[in-house]
């Protein structure tokens, strides 16, 4: 027998008391609590744990156990959602171009979904770090739409597209896709790779991001960045493994595992750093 998605659960994590109706304001609400609650992190590939793309893990960390995760984590059970609600869904996948040269090939790394609202498409994305979507967007090219944080767009290139967002007056790119319909082993091979290969930034590294009301979250390492809607951006490192361990679970809302092999790693970040 199929599980089906704990939607009562899943409603209770992220806050949502709103319609549970195939509509662009219940998809709307839904994106933005679940970007706001459900923070992006990788402490599973940091700590060398197995990364489940099945439902039933699915649930159990980023709902029960109130932990966050990476693109594949949050869009799949985000599908999972949408589909029981009767939204038209279809995952899709890019390759990463935020803080990549024009000239680097990369490979489709990042998982967006595409849903079918009957008048137009809209593309959502609650997985994309520290430029996390926060509202789904009309698949409509070059033009800007706002949403509760920076404005975003979708332009034209090839035969695909290219989400970008405005920072500081300028476009920036983030990924690039088309409509090629994904499914679940293509993310699974993906998503080994990424939480598995010794090079991938997230088994070397420890991250973190999540969008606030006003403000985005992000920390790369023991460094925390606030960047403010419309004004400064301030960076704090964090100097003690206390330090990291309560931005972990204050700033970014996470229930933090058990275990030595958590307070080991992060020691490790801080005496990296130092």
């Amino acid at each position: 027998m199929t599980p089906r998605v704990d939607v009562d659960a899943y409603f209770e994590r992220i806050g949502y008391r709103g319609l549970r109706s195939a509509s662009v304001d219940t998809l709307a609400e839904i994106h933005l609590r679940h970007a706001q609650t459900i923070p992006f992190e990788n402490l599973n590939p940091f700590l060398r744990w197995p990364v489940r793309l099945d439902l039933q893990s699915l649930q159990q960390k980023l709902v029960r156990d109130k932990r966050g995760g990476y693109c594949f984590e949050h869009n799949l059970l985000l599908s999972h959602v949408l589909r029981e609600l009767g939204f038209q869904v279809r995952g899709l996948a890019a390759m990463v171009r935020w803080n990549v040269p024009e000239d680097t090939l990369t490979a489709r790394g990042h998982m967006l979904l595409l849903l079918d609202l009957g008048d137009r498409p809209y593309v959502a994305d609650v997985g994309f770090g520290g430029l996390t979507l926060t509202a789904p967007l009309r698949l409509e090219v070059d033009v800007e739409q706002s949403t509760p944080h920076e404005p975003f767009r979708v332009i034209g290139s090839g035969d695909g597209f290219v989400m970008q967002a405005k920072i500081a007056g300028a476009w920036k790119s983030l990924y690039r896709f088309d409509l090629q319909e994904q499914f679940p082993v293509d993310y699974e091979v993906t998503n080994w790779y990424l939480s598995n290969h010794p090079s991938s930034h997230f088994v070397t590294g420890l991250i973190a991001a999540r969008p606030d009301r006003d403000r985005r979250y992000a920390l790369r390492g023991n460094e925390l960045v606030v960047h403010h809607m419309g004004g400064n951006t301030d960076r704090r490192l964090l100097a003690s493994t206390e330090a990291l361990r309560g931005a972990l679970e204050t700033t970014f809302g996470l229930t933090l595992p058990d275990g030595p092999e958590l307070q080991a790693a992060l020691k490790r970040v801080v005496t990296r750093a130092a």
